[in-house]
């Protein structure tokens, strides 16, 4: 077999990396910062520990860069949501569906282990702050409000609303195990708490 050139090498190392990044979502959500070690996201991952120290020099480093990409990737998601056609309780569905996502609720738990963990980074901190709650639910809140409008929503404060209905759905992310058997509710069953 030739020797890799360098594209494929780059391409290589891409792939190992998110690999690992792939586990420690996954590692990181169901334990948090404090819970986890690097030989879990490694064996996660199914590479050595001493492999995913060439990729992120710590654990920390590694659970800053997943939450700036959590956290970068939710607000883009509410803003293209907001900008789509559709009746607010379809907007609704299609932002809680992208949420409910495979590969979306992972990082969805992790952020919600960074607001409740007792100790995270600074740079964390930092994130968190930019992306604050109220910050998130903007682009949503002109979406909601028309619902209300319309009659499609129930009356009340749409930004503790808002904030609530979040809140519900990271609540059943983090209690609902796939071991259950149950599964995550879908999205129409869960926008059901907000419809008149």
């Amino acid at each position: 077999m030739p020797p890799l050139n360098e594209e494929q090498l780059d391409q290589l190392r891409d792939e190992r990396k998110e690999q690992i990044k792939y586990a420690a979502r996954k590692v990181f959500a169901c334990y948090g910062l404090c819970g986890t070690k690097m030989s879990m996201i490694a064996s996660e991952a199914g590479v050595s520990q001493g492999l995913s120290y060439r990729y992120f020099k710590s654990k920390d480093e590694l659970f800053v860069e997943l939450i700036e990409e959590a956290m970068e990737e939710a607000m883009d998601a509410l803003i293209y949501v907001s900008e789509q056609q559709g009746t607010p309780t379809e907007l609704l569905a299609m932002i809680t569906e992208g949420m409910l996502e495979e590969n979306n609720k992972y990082y969805f738990m992790l952020v919600q282990q960074a607001r409740t963990s007792e100790y995270i980074p600074e740079k964390v901190q930092r994130v968190l702050e930019q992306y604050s709650s109220e910050a998130m639910l903007k682009p949503l809140l002109s979406i909601f409000i028309q619902g209300q409008q319309n009659g499609e929503f129930i009356e009340g404060d749409p930004k503790k609303l808002l904030f609530w209905y979040f809140a519900i759905i990271s609540g059943i992310m983090l209690q609902v195990q796939e071991i259950d058997g149950f599964g995550l509710p879908d999205a129409q069953f869960l926008i059901r708490v907000l419809i008149k």
